[in-house]
């Protein structure tokens, strides 16, 4: 496939090793030197976006204008969800989002649905989760952290929402670090008087996140619709 990288970051590189060693071409790699308008639009079968919250939109309705899949790996813009889901379907075009692109994290995501059933009749056990990124990351809490939060509370009756303040008892408590060079970790506890239960996913490096989100760009190269990670994993797991 011919790809088009939005955004030239960390991300950007690492997902640019793997799509090369699977025999991909990059034919265009945009950051704030190089503009959408200096593309050759033509020789491109997919887009990758790794930017910002308010940029992921936009590049999301331009590429729906020219029927180009799109696979979006920026968190924190699912406010304009609705909107540009619409504009996908009305244009034909294809978009493929997820708050993660890890095939870890995404069995994270199971594991911890399953621990929100098992946990949820427990009410002396007390949710916190944590999460550590990179001082770079913008969002706080982390997209999977909110995606781990909200299966949480869609599957545990017991709780409503989640807060950033921890003396709030009604609430899930977040905590959410900012550290130099930290890929990425999500820790869930379940904290009693006697004991506590815990989940962690550790990322060692970024090789993880860039191979899924190639996954995905294979996935949903000459597809049409709106698709999640877990429609990928469907086919490869």
């Amino acid at each position: 496939m011919r790809i088009a990288l939005l955004g030239y970051g960390k991300m950007g590189k690492a997902i640019e090793a793997i799509a090369l060693e699977r025999g991909h071409v990059i034919v265009a790699k945009i950051n704030s030197q190089v503009t959408l308008a200096t593309v050759n639009w033509s020789e491109v079968d997919v887009c990758i976006e790794f930017t910002r919250p308010e940029l992921a939109p936009q590049h999301i309705a331009f590429c729906a204008q020219k029927q180009i899949p799109i696979v979006v790996g920026t968190t924190a813009w699912q406010d304009a969800l609705a909107e540009v889901t619409e504009l996908v379907k009305n244009t034909d075009s294809a978009l493929l989002y997820a708050s993660n692109f890890s095939v870890g994290v995404n069995l994270f995501f199971e594991l911890n649905r399953q621990l929100t059933q098992l946990m949820k009749a427990h009410t002396e056990y007390k949710i916190q989760v944590s999460e550590t990124h990179h001082v770079q990351k913008l969002d706080a809490p982390s997209g999977t952290a909110v995606s781990l939060l909200k299966d949480i509370i869609d599957n545990n009756p017991n709780y409503a929402s989640w807060s950033l303040d921890p003396t709030n008892a009604q609430q899930i408590p977040v905590q959410a670090l900012r550290i130099p060079d930290v890929p990425g970790t999500h820790e869930i506890s379940y904290n009693s008087e006697i004991d506590s239960i815990r989940i962690e996913h550790i990322a060692h490096n970024r090789k993880g996140f860039a191979l899924g989100a190639v996954l995905a760009t294979e996935f949903i190269y000459q597809r049409k619709g709106i698709f999640t990670m877990s429609d990928v994993l469907k086919t490869t797991l």
